[in-house]
Order: structure tokens, then sequence, then C-alpha cells
């Protein structure tokens, strides 16, 4: 099944399936899936997982907790903030019930639920990095995921070692940043090449026939 292929099939997801979570996942999926390293069947499966974690923890703490789900390459990072022990322990342990999971980074802070202040403080901060990321022009911003929790910043991504370098030093040298955790899953230089999406060649215009 080639690539344009799955593409198509992403989109058809939302119809097939009937589904407001379905629909979702197959939007975000079709404008991500042109410049993602992750395979198109990957990043749907990732955006399920996300929707099915976030599903479980709501059903079971409601507003108790503060909880973000993040699935990259079907391994998940929690971050937030729980009660206690217990609730984190379960919490990790409803999200690795989800099908299709690899593994999990739990980063679930034991403390109060977080001000939305902080909340907005953290997008911010997410897109500032991003931002950084774009204009040192050292990678392709779109191969690192930038999460931020309290003033936390998680960078996760399919990355070289040059890359994962070259995004935390920018990272970390960002205004209002606390500290930067590394969730990489690192690739070689050929593995990189390989997985980047390829530019379509010119193709020379037809000539009439005379």
């Amino acid at each position: 099944m080639n690539r344009r292929t799955l593409i198509l099939l992403a989109a058809l997801v939302p119809v097939l399936a009937g589904c407001v979570g379905a629909a979702a996942v197959g939007v975000g999926a079709g404008a991500l899936m042109f410049t993602d390293r992750r395979m198109p069947e990957t990043i749907v499966t990732d955006e399920g997982i996300e929707l099915r974690a976030a599903g479980r923890i709501n059903e079971r703490f409601g507003d108790r907790v503060h909880v973000n789900v993040t699935s990259y390459n079907r391994m998940a990072l929690l971050t937030g903030e729980v009660p206690d022990a217990a609730a984190r322990a379960e919490v990790e342990k409803l999200v690795a019930a989800v099908p299709n999971l690899k593994s999990i980074s739990n980063e679930l802070q034991i403390g109060p639920v977080s001000t939305l202040s902080n909340r907005s403080n953290d997008v911010y901060l997410t897109s500032k990095v991003k931002a950084r990321f774009i204009d040192a022009s050292q990678f392709s911003a779109n191969n690192v995921k930038v999460v931020t929790e309290n003033g936390v910043v998680y960078l996760l991504g399919l990355a070289t070692q040059r890359e994962v370098d070259a995004a935390v030093q920018i990272a970390r040298t960002t205004g209002g940043v606390r500290k930067v955790v590394r969730v990489f899953e690192l690739i070689s230089d050929a593995e990189a090449r390989r997985l980047d999406p390829q530019p379509t060649a010119n193709k020379p215009a037809a000539q009439p026939t005379p």
C-alpha cells in the first residue's frame, strides 16, 4: 500500500467510523502525513491512543487530576498533576491498557492541579520554543514535538543525535523554560534520510504534438 493510499484511507476514517473521535484522528493525522517521519498509520494510531487514554482517565478521575497524554511512535508521555502516588500509578495502569502502546514515560507530578494561568504560559512556551527551532534552521521543526508542563519542556520525536543536541540546546536557552527532558527515539543519519519525505521531482512539461 503506497503513501497516497494510506493518506486517503486516513481521511476516510471519520466517514467510516461515524464518530467525533475518529473525525479528530482523521483530520489531524492527514495534516501531518506529508512531513512526519512516522508512518501514516502510526500517526493515526498515536492520535487514537491519546483519545482513548484521555477518555479513560477522565471517566475515572474527572477534574480531580490534570493529565496530558502525548503519544509519539506508540510511546506515551504522561505529564500533569495528580493528588497522590496511588493516583499516579492508577493513571499509568489505565494508559498501559490502551491497545497498540509500546511504552510509557510517566512524568506526572504529585501536587495541586495547575491553574489556567500556568497552562496558558505553557502554551506560550511551547510556541516560543517551536518558533526558535524554525528560526535556527538547524533541523526540521516538524521532527521534534514539544510538550510543556509547568515550565518544563519535554522533547519527543524520531531524531538523530545532532538534531537532539540542537533541539535541547535551543529549548534550554529559551526564556522561561525551567528544565528540558528528552523523550526522543534516537535514529541514525541513514535512517533519518530514509524516513524523511522525499521531494517530488519536477517532471518536464509535455511537448505538443506537431
